[in-house]
């Protein structure tokens, strides 16, 4: 992977070019003199999740929907 490190002030006016360079894989980093600030990257993309992978791994009683005990809201043991 290649690297490009740009001076923070000339990112305003060069985003779009920076943009298209982290969308290529190339590591943009974004410095203020010698000190490096940030990195630019794609957002990657969520994969698509399986449902049903473990059936049975989650369990739960029949008053799984009845509202909790006023004791449970007051913190009373």
């Amino acid at each position: 992977m290649t690297t490009t490190t740009i001076d923070i002030v000339k990112t305003p006016t060069q985003l779009a070019d920076l943009l298209s360079l982290a969308l290529q894989g190339t590591e943009v980093i974004i410095a203020k003199g010698d000190k490096s600030l940030a990195r630019l990257v794609p957002i990657s993309q969520p994969k698509p999740r399986i449902g049903n992978l473990n059936p049975g791994s989650i369990l739960t009683t029949e008053d799984f929907d009845e509202p909790l005990p006023d004791e449970f809201w007051m913190g009373i043991a």
